[in-house]
């Protein structure tokens, strides 16, 4: 059973297999590029908001947990690569410097033979293409043992789920795949072998582009609802009650690191054949947060007559609020605040897990929450946090209020915030 164990790559799938790592007794060396990332991880504490990630740094870095640029020279058993692959803004094609660069720097630490998982999102055939050349080049063709094992964590839920989730392990050749199964057995309740490394690499894509594509549907229906003045909620708690096919997903806003990021990556790897839905699903959900700051746009002409010089107070900055998360990745505000900015609209932002200095890197003026309902021209709610879905409208409401609240994930007590005389809409909801 493999004890030490390298990961290269300290961001979010990196920084919580390391920890889940740590928590069952193994000793692990994570390497990453950006010192601030080394120096934070060094003193204890952690770069990204994760729950019982930075306990278990605190208790076990220097011990257990230590962290470098570089991994130790043939120290190793094991090293996983989990370094971002991202995609060109403008291209949407995947980038993997990242992941040739990590390959090569374990191909020169560690020793031939030492297993190497790829844990990075890639398209299918990238562990083969761009990481298996690396690796033989210095170790040579018969001394590779190389599985792609998928990260398919929720944030929020990581270390139970590193434990809890399948681990879907695929190899090179067999050796590969045995000393895979063994390296994740050892972490994880359940391993699941499949075929190869391209069956686990679509593995991990498939995931996430169900998830995009189930979600763009709820959307889709609110978008149609609009159109007819109905309620989609009604409408999707209608189809869903005591129905024996899969529910419907309500409509939200679809962000974060992997959902914004992986279909793209799927589109890289259809090859010759055109794929009909991926697409259009990430293209549906990235329109969402358009439509929705142009419909407050138009809802507060409609109520004020003129938006320039108007404020918007928005709540909720990171991608989500449930599991809570800092992680700004694919947030709804980035695609907003130009519509708002055009409309000569002032957007104050809060968010309890995002900092005021990220909030005025996007545009905002960070603002308490009791002022955001009693200084504001209008309210948006973007994410579900715990603190907005327990929020009395009656508590928070003063002699001045706003003329809207646009509640998107419908938290709020509607009816008190019509009873306040205040205009409520929410997604595909907008009639008066």
């Amino acid at each position: 059973m493999p004890q030490t164990i390298g990961v290269v790559g300290l961001g979010y799938v990196g920084l919580t297999l390391t920890a889940a790592l740590a928590d069952k007794g193994y000793v692990v060396h994570g390497a990453d590029v950006s010192t601030h990332v080394l120096d934070t991880l060094a003193q204890g504490r952690s770069h990204i908001f994760e729950p019982g990630v930075e306990d278990i740094f605190a208790a076990h870095v220097g011990s257990r947990i230590h962290v470098a640029p570089d991994l130790p020279r043939d120290t190793v058993d094991v090293a996983v690569i989990s370094v971002s692959t991202p995609v060109d803004e403008n291209t949407r094609r995947p980038n993997l410097a990242n992941l040739a660069a990590a390959a090569r720097n374990v191909a020169a630490t560690c020793k031939a033979g030492t297993l190497v998982v790829v844990r990075s999102t890639v398209p299918v055939g990238t562990s083969r293409r761009v990481v298996l050349p690396e690796l033989e080049a210095a170790w040579g063709a018969g001394n590779v043992r190389l599985v792609m094992a998928p990260e398919r964590t929720i944030q929020g839920q990581a270390l139970r789920e590193l434990v809890e989730l399948p681990q879907v392990v695929g190899g090179l050749d067999d050796a590969s795949l045995q000393a895979g199964l063994e390296f994740f057995g050892g972490l994880a309740n359940t391993v699941h072998p499949v075929s190869s490394l391209e069956a686990a690499e679509l593995t991990k894509l498939s995931n996430n582009c169900h998830t995009d594509l189930i979600y763009s549907f709820g959307n889709e229906i609110a978008l149609i609802a609009e159109q007819h003045g109905l309620d989609p909620l009604e409408v999707i708690r209608a189809a869903n009650v005591d129905y024996p096919r899969p529910d419907l997903s309500k409509p939200g806003y679809v962000g974060g690191g992997c959902l914004s990021k992986d279909p793209y990556i799927m589109l890289d790897s259809a090859g010759d054949y055109t794929p009909f839905l991926v697409g259009q699903a990430r293209a549906l959900n990235e329109h969402l947060p358009k439509h929705v700051a142009s419909t407050v746009v138009k809802l507060l002409s409609e109520l004020r007559g003129e938006t320039r010089g108007l404020r918007l107070a928005v709540l909720g900055w990171a991608y989500k609020g449930w599991p809570p998360t800092d992680d700004m990745r694919g947030t709804p505000i980035a695609t907003m605040m130009p519509i708002f900015s055009a409309a000569g609209i002032t957007v104050t932002g809060h968010d309890p897990m995002v900092t005021p200095e990220v909030i005025r890197q996007y545009g905002g003026d960070p603002i308490s929450l009791d002022k955001a309902f009693t200084d504001s021209d209008a309210v948006l709610v973007i994410n579900d946090h715990p603190d907005y879905r327990a929020l009395s409208v009656e508590d928070v409401l003063g002699d001045a209020r706003p003329s809207l609240i646009f509640d998107s994930w419908r938290i709020l007590d509607a009816d008190a915030v019509r009873a306040a005389g205040i205009r409520y809409a929410g997604l595909g909801l907008v009639a008066a």
